[in-house]
């Protein structure tokens, strides 16, 4: 386990204990334009990374919001 990935756990935790959707779908994306520039740079590694965690945002973000409906 890697540093950005306990990094993302303790967001997502955080997150998760404020309990508003959109906040991850707000992190998923900041998480996406992040990834752009490290692709362009071919910072394959960390911008591979930043893509799987902007998805798992999205997807966490989505099933909150779908729980609550």
């Amino acid at each position: 386990m890697k540093i950005q990935d306990i990094g993302f756990i303790v967001v997502l935790v955080a997150l998760l204990v404020i309990r508003k959707p959109i906040f991850l779908i707000v992190a998923g994306l900041i998480c996406f334009v992040l990834a752009m520039p490290l692709f362009a740079f071919w910072v394959f590694f960390t911008a591979e990374r930043l893509v799987m965690y902007g998805a798992g945002f999205i997807f966490v973000g989505a099933f909150l919001i779908l729980l609550k409906k």
